[in-house]
């Protein structure tokens, strides 16, 4: 899906939420480098360069954003999320379509 509206980096960096306490805790930063076309370019900083935990959080951030209409792919410039979590994610979504939710009925800020 292509999608023609554009969306902010202070959009982009509000809705990471739960994430974002965690990050500022360890001096991570998000990079917010592109937006044009729904396509999300972002880089994870400071305290993520690194660490052993940087894919598990682009990995709460890419499902964040895909939930976003206007986003149609979150792309991480250093590689922070390897292709076997992408699919994880992306099958996770597909089935929540599936069944008529969005998430909500899981834990904030949490992958289940």
């Amino acid at each position: 899906m292509v999608c023609s509206m554009s969306i902010s980096a202070e959009e982009i960096l509000a809705e990471i939420g739960p994430v974002q306490e965690i990050l500022d805790e360890h001096d991570g930063v998000v990079t917010v480098i592109d937006t044009s076309d729904g396509n999300i370019m972002l880089s994870l900083d400071g305290g993520c360069t690194g660490c052993s935990s940087t894919p598990m959080t682009a990995m709460q951030i890419y499902y964040s954003l895909k939930k976003l209409d206007h986003v149609s792919d979150v792309i991480f410039v250093n590689g922070e999320l390897p292709d076997y979590m992408r699919t994880f994610i992306d099958q996770k979504m597909a089935k929540e379509a599936e069944q008529g939710t969005d998430g909500d009925d899981e834990p904030q800020g949490e992958i289940v």
